[in-house]
């Protein structure tokens, strides 16, 4: 690709950036403050640390359970601002939290540039993939932590895939060429664990990239040969996590009995949830109704795990953000949906491809990606298992794979695009440009569609509960 081509996609990648910014910025001054995932709770837990940053008995609240970085930043902020207006504290901490998502995602895009240098389609596939994924979108006009913790992962994640790729990395290296491990400095590696514990210190999401990170260092020492090499980074890595973000669970256990707590009275409206218990069968269904009737209560959803979560990701299937009906609303859910599986298809390729370089070495960013996704996966399943409510299927907490999907996704994508195959080429990019325009106008608040009523959507209590 010559300089003039590379250019060109450069100068896309800043409009994907500075249009994504708009739709954020327009989103966090224009969504009602009152609504999105249990904001109200979240302020409260703001206010509250706003009158003193003593971290509050988890049983003080619904959200006082939650590790307290996000709202300590709130606080902060809020502090800094001269304690205005809560409209104007929560403008602003919906601002911020869309500019740390933002530099997430160039965080992504830069890995994919430097993974794949002679490909610049790919660089700017990636940045569209999460510029326009509806769940980053409207969950960055949230006022919630999803975001923080999110971008947080994603920034670890970089931070230890970095020196796999590129002219200079172990991997790319002769035979005898250090161990990634070995590559990385102690203060690299302490960095990147302080980071794993920020993430951790803002959602219980956060262990996952620091176990990744850990099975990763184990993996490389394995197959090297020498499980000594592994000690010291790990010690780092997980040292510098555990100091960062662990002392919040270790304080609960100390104070309260428990690492993380469950079944607290503040949260016992969650019990009388539909559908109230799961099945093995949840977990592999997938019905017609994901796309035709793309709202959680769905009666076909409330029995399909992964059919509601999707519903979630690709468009708003909780309802906290879009009207609770309309048969425009429903025409461009179905729409959004069925477009959104080319870039989950694309995803699923590319992650097969990584695990199968996973398989043959542990080289390269693969490794960290893959384990990321395995272990997010299977703690989503151990979670919506164990709170068996339609209202905790939700695609934000996925959000900390944002990286893996861009990675993932883009390596398909690009070659699905590649003009080899021109209408194959053709087809694909005109699904990826109508649904980026769909979800511009979708969830660009107010240009479309804007709500009158309550956030979410009404459930009627299990019977018996």
């Amino acid at each position: 690709m010559n300089g003039r081509g590379l250019d060109r996609w450069t100068v896309g990648i800043i409009v994907l950036a500075i249009l994504g910014m708009a739709i954020r910025l327009g989103n966090a001054l224009r969504y009602p403050i009152d609504m999105g995932y249990d904001a109200a709770f979240h302020w409260q837990y703001i206010a509250l640390l706003m009158r003193g940053f003593t971290v509050p008995a988890p049983d003080a609240g619904w959200a006082m359970a939650h590790p307290p970085l996000f709202y300590w930043l709130g606080a902060g902020l809020g502090e800094l601002l001269g304690e205005p207006p809560r409209a104007i504290t929560i403008g602003a901490v919906r601002v911020v939290s869309s500019v740390v998502g933002l530099l997430a995602i160039a965080s992504a895009v830069a890995l994919v540039r430097r993974a794949d240098p002679g490909n610049p389609p790919r660089a700017f596939i990636a940045a569209g993939l999460l510029v326009f994924l509806p769940v980053h979108v409207y969950m960055s006009a949230m006022l919630s932590e999803e975001i923080l913790c999110a971008s947080l992962i994603s920034i670890a994640v970089v931070g230890m895939a970095w020196d796999t790729v590129g002219p200079e990395s172990p991997s790319r290296s002769e035979p005898g060429s250090e161990t990634g491990s070995e590559s990385r400095s102690a203060r690299r590696l302490a960095l990147l664990g302080a980071l794993a514990g920020l993430a951790l210190l803002t959602k219980l999401t956060g262990v996952l990239v620091l176990l990744a990170a850990v099975l990763v260092l184990l993996v490389e020492a394995a197959r090297s040969g020498s499980w000594r090499s592994a000690l010291v980074p790990v010690l780092w890595l997980g040292g510098a996590g555990a100091l960062v973000g662990g002392w919040f669970y270790v304080r609960n256990l100390i104070g309260y009995g428990y690492l993380y707590p469950y079944g607290l009275e503040a949260h016992a409206i969650m019990f009388t949830m539909p559908p109230g218990h799961r099945e093995l069968a949840d977990y592999v269904r997938f019905p017609l109704a994901t796309f035709t009737d793309p709202q959680l209560l769905s009666p076909d959803l409330l029995r399909s795990v992964w059919g509601s979560t999707y519903v979630t990701i690709w468009f708003d299937g909780h309802r906290h953000f879009l009207p609770q009906s309309g048969a425009a609303l429903s025409r461009v859910g179905t729409a959004m949906l069925v477009l959104g599986l080319v870039p989950t298809a694309a995803f699923a390729v590319g992650l097969a491809a990584g695990a199968r370089r996973v398989w043959r070495s542990s080289r390269g960013p693969d490794a960290i990606l893959v384990f990321l996704v395995a272990l997010t996966l299977a703690g989503y399943v151990a979670f919506s298992w164990r709170n068996p409510w339609f209202a905790v299927l939700k695609g934000s907490f996925l959000l900390g794979l944002a990286v893996p999907f861009a990675y993932y996704g883009s390596e398909a994508l690009a070659r699905w695009t590649s003009s080899v195959r021109v209408v194959r080429a053709v087809a694909v990019w005109s699904a990826l440009a109508v649904l980026a325009a769909f979800s511009t106008a979708t969830f660009s608040y107010g240009l479309v569609f804007s709500k009158s009523e309550p956030p979410g959507i009404e459930w009627t209590p299990v019977e018996g509960r």
